[in-house]
């Protein structure tokens, strides 16, 4: 009698590219229509449930602090990371709650900040046709700064806001409501 043959579990599964419809919307609501954000992400599912992830993008525009005080400036940014869907029951679901990490870092007048998040979300699958998939969701952050000085050696001022994470501060926070496309 011969032993039941083990089915081969497949590593890569899927990739998925992600345009983030939120941002380009709330981050003008929030400045009065001065500031700009536009980003997109990147991930490949491996053996259902990991989702290494980048994701890249841009914000510019003009600050108002005061009636004497206008800051203006642009930059791009990137984040690195990974989620996992902690869902046990059926993980080859193309629905996902997913929770991870990334690293970032924004650029902007010859000046890097570095941060950390942690994100939390969820993505449906709104329709399938043949071997590709276009996906919806969202994803919560929670971000650490870690370059928090706020002037360079000289007392120069750096940048009040960071590409990517928002105004400079010890902990910021973001959202992103994103429509995908999965091949």
């Amino acid at each position: 009698m011969e032993a039941p043959k083990k089915e081969k579990k497949q590593i890569y599964n899927s990739t998925q590219i992600k345009v983030d419809i939120l941002s380009p919307v709330l981050t003008p609501a929030l400045y009065n229509w001065k500031m700009q954000h536009y980003e997109l992400g990147v991930n490949v599912r491996l053996a259902q449930r990991f989702y290494p992830t980048l994701e890249a993008g841009y914000t510019g525009g003009r600050i108002t602090e005061s009636d004497s005080i206008t800051y203006s400036g642009h930059g791009g940014f990137f984040r690195v990371g990974a989620d996992i869907n902690p869902l046990k029951k059926h993980p080859e679901s193309p629905h996902a709650l997913l929770v991870g990490l990334r690293i970032g870092s924004g650029y902007q007048a010859h000046k890097a900040d570095c941060w950390g998040e942690i994100v939390a979300g969820c993505q449906v699958c709104i329709a399938e046709v043949r071997n590709t998939a276009f996906y919806m969701g969202w994803m919560g952050r929670v971000k650490f700064l870690f370059t928090r000085a706020t002037e360079d050696k000289n007392g120069n001022a750096y940048p009040i806001y960071i590409p990517g994470f928002g105004e400079r501060a010890n902990i910021g926070w973001g959202a992103n409501y994103f429509l995908g496309w999965r091949f």
